[in-house]
């Protein structure tokens, strides 16, 4: 596909949501599911005429002290799509996650659709394919996933119009998703009172960051957001996952309108150094670094994971 300048691909997104918001396009239906053990929030977009949805950044259930995996979270979403009657055509990852194990594999099984992610993963699996000495059984291609995109391309989910924007910094192969009014970008951005995610894993950058914030920022104040995580910032009693791109602008603690990219570098580069890194990160990536798929049973009929001593 050609390459498009990226105010072009944020015009196109812009008319996108504001067609929607003027009844011009479907308005996108959107259901939550949060797992408070990941702190994750999931997605269900789907479109109300043809009923095709697509599933965003879902979670495989894991516990860490008995390495056992389950489905209860992923099973609340197939009973709603089951119950809505949906028909599911995407598994769309924003990145690979170091904060959870995505279900996308069991959910494809049993409902169908393909798994997607951006085309950056590579880079990804490049890094941690060489930390987790994957030399024989892991590809560091990409071909785990049904489908890589890219900056700009676009795709529909029945009859609503879906936008994928790059948006680097978190990790390099960070995406957002634009369908119809709502926007899914993932780990890039948290809810005005927490402000914005850390950019210090491998690959990641603090300044591009911030330009993938403000490149977000330009869509239409009322597009609605969906974010992949809450913590509870202080003084808030309730997890929430659902804002606006003005409310961002105008409330971020982090990232408001005003804040220029140096004091944001400096800011987020500070906060990061004091970061412990997520509990699931090395098992997780593991996962998710091949699509969700887990690894494949050693001769005793056994899956493992790699626990990396002293590295630096």
């Amino acid at each position: 596909m050609a390459s498009t300048p990226r105010d072009a691909i944020i015009d196109r997104a812009s008319a996108t949501i504001t067609a929607s918001l003027i009844g011009e396009a479907p308005r996108a239906i959107v259901r939550s599911f949060f797992d408070e053990a990941t702190f994750t929030a999931s997605h269900v977009v789907h479109d109300p005429e043809s009923r095709i949805a697509a599933i965003i950044d879902s979670v495989l259930d894991f516990d860490p002290a008995s390495a056992r995996t389950g489905h209860m979270s992923a099973d609340v979403i197939i009973d709603y799509v089951r119950a809505e009657g949906l028909t599911v055509e995407w598994l769309l990852e924003t990145h690979a996650h170091a904060d959870h194990f995505s279900a996308a594999p069991y959910l494809q099984e049993k409902l169908g659709g393909r798994i997607a992610i951006g085309r950056s993963i590579t880079t990804v699996q490049q890094v941690f394919g060489t930390l987790f000495n994957e030399t024989t059984s892991f590809d560091r291609d990409g071909s785990q996933f049904g489908q890589l995109f890219d900056d700009g391309d676009r795709f529909s989910i029945g009859g609503l119009e879906a936008i994928v924007l790059h948006v680097p910094g978190h990790t390099p192969a960070d995406l957002a998703y634009v369908i119809g009014d709502a926007v899914f970008p993932g780990d890039t951005i948290f809810m005005p009172d927490f402000g914005t995610a850390r950019a210090d894993f491998p690959g990641g950058d603090a300044r591009q960051l911030f330009r993938s914030i403000r490149r977000l920022l330009s869509l239409p104040r009322a597009a609605r957001l969906f974010l992949c995580h809450d913590y509870k910032a202080p003084g808030r009693d309730v997890f929430a996952w659902e804002t606006t791109i003005g409310a961002q602008r105008d409330g971020n603690v982090h990232v408001h309108d005003g804040v220029d990219e140096d004091a944001f570098v400096a800011m987020r580069t500070a906060r990061d150094a004091t970061l412990d890194m997520p509990r699931l990160i090395l098992p997780a990536i593991q996962v998710n670094m091949r699509g969700g798929h887990l690894p494949e049973p050693e001769a005793n009929g056994t899956r493992y994971l790699k626990i990396p001593l002293d590295t630096v």
